[in-house]
């Protein structure tokens, strides 16, 4: 594969990457840059992958304005046997983004043209500041000053970080002038954000008979409530049939989670409207605040293409692993429901999935339920010495609670059931392995045995 205007080829880590990231944060599209790869698409590897990434982030944090952070990936790679990198970058909604030590100049700004980054005219630079978006949720002063950030602690030292005294500082939850701003505000303890999922009887929204209201708290905790009360309505439906049992939920809950945390990430808050979630007898509606990000068009949107609404709020919601990386989340939910279940309008964007039944054949029901069964018996049994571990953090003892409850559970399935991606559930099973707790028997086919004894 050649370099194109959205991918760029690195041999290794050099001075010019900021440049290369600038170009794609002022390009409508974004891009991707591989370290490790030449410029003819040939790997070389790099000897120190972790190194290098992180220095990269270390770079691109305090050497670019406005601050990029939300808004660009640091993937590790395996390719041709050989560690590269891939940095995934978003297209910016503050441009013209520069470099710090030349201001917004000709030699700090650069834009994408083909497959090369170029110095920006002056007068493109002058326009693009003249249509930066000032109305965002990080330049919005907190209407309350008096906040408070515990749940947000909790849930990051649950995903093994932790916050320091210059923490609203470091996650952008100030304004210039050092006050709360409004993405603080959304993270506070207490807030005035209400988060309803209402249920009706039938197909129109004549007959309520359910309303349940979340939120007046930290947008983290709201949004794992509306995961975990969605995925309580995402029943299996059973039907017996001579030849088989048929069954099904009623959603994907692949797609439904990622519809839902793409619902609170980019949803238009400026206004102070909030995502809406609908159950009826025969579809689940998501509703959020806010069209198309300007300057994306729907066919972008589907490709994946990344303009993220609020960088702070997807920053925060990658580092807790709620989200998998930039322009993940649309791929994922078209995987399960076509383009149709879209619908876009200039104040709105809303999600309509249908629900689905699917079949499964009896003797894999039996064996589930079987094995459920007995591994929840075992799991039962050996949850009192996992919660007594030290050396295993929160998450970690989760994780492993759930594979002795079923030692065949899969990645998919622990990231079900604790609202995590799968590529953090990876990272936490790696770290448990480290630790001794926890031996692969077999390939893709086989089993977790845990060894509780030897530790």
């Amino acid at each position: 594969m050649t370099e194109t205007n959205r991918i760029e080829y690195k041999r290794e880590l050099s001075d010019g990457l900021e440049k290369e990231v600038i170009a794609f944060l002022n390009y409508r599209e974004g891009g991707i840059i591989y370290i490790g790869i030449d410029k003819d698409g040939n790997t070389y590897g790099l000897a120190d992958a972790d190194g290098d990434q992180l220095k990269i982030k270390d770079r691109l944090k305090n050497n670019i304005r406005p601050s990029a952070l939300g808004l660009f990936d640091i993937v590790s790679e395996e390719r041709d046997s050989k560690n590269i990198l891939k940095i995934i970058v978003a297209s910016g909604p503050e441009k013209p983004y520069h470099l710090k030590k030349y201001g917004m100049s000709e030699k700090g700004c650069f834009i994408r043209l083909g497959s090369a980054a170029e110095p920006m005219p002056q007068k493109m630079i002058d326009e693009l500041f003249a249509k930066r978006t000032r109305n965002s949720i990080s330049k919005i002063k907190a209407g309350r000053q008096d906040l408070s950030f515990g749940q947000l602690k909790i849930y990051y030292e649950e995903s093994g970080y932790s916050l320091g005294k210059a923490f609203s500082k470091n996650l952008e939850l100030l304004t210039e002038d050092g006050a709360f701003n409004y993405a603080g505000y959304l993270l506070a303890d207490k807030n005035n954000t209400s988060i309803k999922v209402a249920k009706y009887s039938g197909t129109t929204r004549t007959d309520l008979i359910e309303s349940n209201e979340y939120g007046h708290e930290c947008l983290v905790k709201a949004t794992k409530q509306v995961i975990d009360k969605i995925a309580v309505e995402n029943r299996t439906n059973t039907k017996i049939t001579a030849k088989e049992r048929q069954q099904a939920k009623l959603w994907n809950p692949i797609a439904l989670r990622e519809a839902i945390i793409n619902a609170f990430v980019h949803n238009d808050y400026t206004n102070e409207i909030t995502p809406k979630f609908e159950i009826f007898s025969d579809r689940i509606e998501i509703t959020s605040a806010g069209g198309l990000p300007e300057g994306l068009s729907e066919q972008e949107f589907f490709e994946g293409f990344s303009v993220p609404r609020n960088k702070e709020l997807m920053r925060i919601y990658k580092d807790l692993e709620l989200v998998e990386q930039l322009g993940s989340g649309i791929p994922r939910i078209l995987g399960h429901y076509g383009k149709e279940s879209f619908s876009f309008s200039d104040n709105f964007l809303r999600m309509t999935f249908i629900a689905k039944e699917a079949v499964v054949e009896e003797g894999g029901q039996i064996g589930g339920v079987k094995g459920g069964q007995e591994g929840g018996v075992i799991g039962g049994a050996i949850g009192g010495v996992i919660d007594s571990t030290e050396a295993l953090t929160k998450r970690q003892k989760e994780v492993l609670k759930l594979i002795a409850t079923n030692p065949s559970i899969t990645y998919n399935e622990i990231a079900e059931a604790l609202s995590i991606n799968e590529s953090a559930v990876g990272k936490h099973i790696t770290s448990i392995k480290n630790k001794g707790f926890l031996l692969r028997q077999g390939d893709t086919r086989g089993y977790w045995k845990i060894k509780l004894e030897e530790n």
